[in-house]
């Protein structure tokens, strides 16, 4: 299956692993990925509330790049998700809008024409491939792992720009693939909340106590580690997690996987290839309860 890939920002500087890991398991799913390494950054959001038109613009521009190539654009991060779905929402009910973005668009040899899919790699694994064919992949069962989803923002929010008024079930999609692939899910209040990362830098004690409170949660209910479709969730919950301890006092010490990692685990690649030896918190007791031998 041809997908125009966008990466995203995080997942080529600061969470390298994701990309690794993705790059590790897309022939196994059957993904041919002709990534958009022209792309420009889809600015996170921030971009969107400081120039909101320059923001369509370059994102239309991401759009557009995946339309000339005949492909459904697939993203590994939820955030990049959820603004290009903002963008082609805005896009698709203002016209006006459109046209505008359109003539600076036109300055690059590109025009947005409103027929992108933007899909995030948790979507197509259900929507697309399909669990049935999902099922033969699993070739080291991760019996005995509580996995706990940590869905965030951006991948469920708003409903009306992800298509969850009309697949309501995207929002149990992480669980769904836990249990495919042998895990245990672990039932939070957490999953579905905010991981504080889009106020640290600003307000960094609310931030940690954000990310501490929901990793503590999914540790009381029993809780192996955590797998996250973004990777900026996965900055806050894995990369500032010894800060969110101190910041509510409690010891946490839970690995936080990306979803490209745990499958690539399940589907029989080392923890070495997937680089789940580069977080900061330690995966070896996650990995210990898992049988390595394949």
């Amino acid at each position: 299956m041809k997908v125009a890939f966008w990466p995203g920002c995080v997942s080529k500087g600061a969470c390298p692993e994701l990309y690794v890991s993705m790059q590790k398991i897309a022939p196994t799913l059957g993904l041919e990925l002709h990534e958009l390494t022209e792309a420009p950054c889809t600015g996170a959001g921030v971009l969107t509330e400081q120039n909101p038109e320059l923001a369509y613009s370059l994102n239309a521009l991401s759009l557009a790049m995946a339309e000339q190539k005949g492909a459904d654009l697939m993203t590994i991060c939820s955030t990049c998700q959820g603004v290009l779905s903002g963008a082609q929402h805005k896009l698709a009910a203002d016209q006006a809008l459109l046209g505008r973005v359109n003539g600076v668009l036109a300055d690059s040899g590109y025009q947005y024409r409103g027929t992108t899919k933007v899909k995030h790699l948790l979507w197509m694994l259900v929507e697309d491939i399909g669990l049935d064919k999902l099922r033969p992949l699993v070739k080291r069962p991760l019996t005995g792992l509580a996995i706990a989803p940590f869905y965030g923002c951006y991948i469920l929010r708003p409903e009306e720009h992800l298509g969850l008024l009309e697949k309501p079930e995207r929002s149990t999609y992480l669980e769904r693939i836990i249990e495919l692939l042998g895990g245990t899910p672990v039932e939070y209040f957490g999953k579905s909340k905010c991981c504080g990362f889009p106020m640290l830098t600003f307000n960094a004690d609310t931030s940690l106590k954000m990310a501490g409170k929901h990793l503590a949660e999914a540790k009381t209910k029993g809780a192996d580690l955590l797998v996250t479709p973004c990777p900026l969730c996965h900055l806050n919950l894995d990369g500032q997690q010894p800060d969110a301890a101190k910041a509510i006092n409690e010891p946490l010490g839970t690995p936080v996987f990306h979803l490209p990692q745990l499958l690539g685990l399940a589907f029989g690649f080392s923890p070495h290839e997937l680089r789940l030896d580069h977080h900061v918190v330690n995966t070896k007791l996650a990995l210990d309860k898992v049988e390595l031998k394949v």
